[in-house]
């Protein structure tokens, strides 16, 4: 029996399956990423190999479902990384605010079950509050491939760990009452959900600002410079783009950029 971190045409003939039956693009992630949730799968229904594997989900459907929640990352809390959203509000809500368009529109890439997009209505929101501003302007899009976390995201109902992260302030204003915690009306009014897959459709035009955080750093090099390129594009001039910590803006798209916040990984389109 070949051993599954050997066995490479047993790799290319799954992934070339999963791609094939669930159009999810496995070549433009990581290999080793791709290799190593598959192999939690696979110890969690006692096979050993990739082909074994393959049939498991042949007879069993409801394991695709597990495996792309284990393909696609979905951890996330409110306010996740505080200090970038700290950034967000000093940096980029003002200068949303100032702009003359009459709706402002803010995409949340890869958005999870919702955490992020609620998170940035409600910086949002509290400027709106704070300056005597149209919160009503304000658009919130938030997209991701997975059904299932977007149905969590829609029902806006969240658990206490998932306000780890959020300051004080902002819990007190949004989050009063115990839980489980449903986001105010005001800010869910103007927050979207919609599937999308990042590597396959077309992006949403004429943003303002785009938060992709965390979601990049899985893919190869050549498909992030592709996917910086079509932020570009979609952001309109002056436009911000938000990534994740660990993640580096490169490639062709890196002179349409100029950094905002280096620590914090805020960019504004020129």
């Amino acid at each position: 029996m070949t051993s599954p971190e050997l066995d490479d045409d047993g790799y290319a003939a799954l992934t070339e399956k999963i791609t094939r039956e669930r159009s999810f693009g496995c070549a433009s992630y990581k290999e080793k990423c791709v290799r190593r949730r598959i192999a939690v799968r696979m110890r969690a229904r006692g096979v050993h190999t990739f082909e074994e594997y393959g049939r498991v989900l042949d007879r069993d459907r409801h394991e695709y479902d597990l495996l792309l929640d284990a393909l696609t990352i979905n951890v996330t809390k409110f306010f996740r990384n505080p200090e970038t959203f700290a950034a967000i509000g000093r940096e980029i809500v003002p200068a949303l605010y100032a702009r003359v368009e009459p709706q402002l529109r803010i995409w949340s890439a890869g958005c999870a079950s919702g955490e992020e997009p609620y998170s940035l209505a409600m910086l949002m929101h509290r400027y709106a509050v704070a300056q005597g501003k149209r919160f009503d302007r304000v658009d919130v899009l938030g997209t991701d491939v997975d059904r299932a976390s977007l149905a969590a995201a829609e029902r806006a109902v969240y658990l206490e760990s998932t306000l780890a992260d959020t300051p004080a302030e902002l819990r007190q204003m949004y989050f009063p009452m115990q839980a489980p915690y449903r986001i105010p009306h005001d800010v869910h009014a103007r927050v979207e959900f919609r599937r999308h897959d990042l590597l396959r459709e077309p992006f949403p035009e004429s943003q303002h600002l785009i938060v992709c955080r965390n979601v990049i750093i899985y893919f190869d090099r050549t498909t992030q410079e592709e996917l910086f390129q079509k932020f570009a594009a979609a952001l309109l001039p002056g436009g911000f783009l938000v990534l994740g910590r660990v993640e580096t803006l490169f490639g062709p798209a890196r002179p349409m950029f100029t950094p905002v916040d280096n620590r914090e990984r805020l960019f504004r389109r020129t």
